[in-house]
């Protein structure tokens, strides 16, 4: 019974192990040709004869690599700021607040969820065309001042945790409603809060689809997503400097999942548990 058992243990740690090994491949592929020479990355050899870390300095001589980084950066803090300040005041509304419509408001939010943004291109495209902010990314920023609809529902399933009871008690106390938003709620919305954030960072980071629509005649205002595209096609042979291009932007993304991924775990793991 006991050896049986033991396999069994095994037997599913080998499978975990083999599936993380099968995840993991690809970024280990995409490092060790980071540090090959142009002729070895074209050949069948995994294992760099010799390494070269000057690739990830060529990059940067090849395109004005830093300036994207800027601009990537740029958007995605103001983008997740501005939905942060926007999504969680919504949430907590659709949340905690009894007022007429509530509920309609809640279904429109998921409708706006299962809306497929090419379906409004056009018209938003004309409207900030019309107001002179083509070119840059502010018709990508400014919208999330009004809020994010997957932001608003993944907050407000978090904020459903909180007991009523903890929000009763400060509004006897005398607070109102903004300050039992900003002092009760949002520290204790913390992990919802930064596993949302996390999300729309992400996102911003990782968008092709909105710079390449509004930048794609703006070079300088480029997000590394666009010039990564575009290092592929100046640069096609190169693979090594393709692939040292793509750590670059893949770094900043791992590095904030390293330190965060406490409260991106414990977030996503609460939302939709209801206290």
């Amino acid at each position: 019974m006991v050896r049986e058992r033991w396999l069994v243990v095994v037997a599913r740690n080998s499978v975990a192990i083999a599936a993380a090994l099968i995840f993991v491949a690809p970024f280990v592929f995409v490092v060790l040709m980071s540090f090959m020479t142009s002729d070895q990355a074209l050949t069948s050899n995994l294992w760099p004869t010799t390494w070269h870390p000057e690739n990830f300095v060529d990059i940067f001589t090849k395109m004005p690599m830093f300036d994207y980084l800027v601009n990537t950066m740029t958007y995605a803090l103001l983008a997740t700021g501005f939905m942060l300040l926007s999504s969680v005041p919504a949430a907590y509304a659709l949340a905690k607040l009894r007022w007429r419509g509530g509920t309609a408001v809640f279904v429109v939010v998921i409708c706006m969820m299962m809306l497929p943004p090419q379906v409004v291109t056009v018209p938003l495209y004309l409207m900030w065309s019309n107001a002179g902010l083509t070119g840059t990314l502010w018709p990508l920023i400014l919208p999330m001042l009004v809020g994010d609809a997957f932001s608003i529902f993944l907050l407000r399933q978090f904020l459903m945790t909180i007991p009523d009871t903890v929000l009763d008690a400060a509004r006897i106390d005398g607070c109102s409603e903004w300050t039992v938003l900003v002092r009760v709620v949002v520290p204790m919305a913390r992990p919802g809060i930064a596993a949302t954030a996390i999300f729309q960072f992400f996102y911003a980071w990782n968008d092709y689809y909105g710079p390449l629509l509004y930048t794609s005649e703006e070079q300088a205002n480029w997000t590394l997503s666009i010039a990564l595209s575009q290092f592929k096609t100046l640069h096609h042979v190169e693979w090594n400097l393709v692939m040292a291009a793509t750590l670059l932007v893949m770094a900043p993304v791992i590095t904030v999942f390293f330190f965060a991924q406490k409260a991106f775990v414990q977030g996503v793991t609460l939302t939709g548990v209801k206290g």
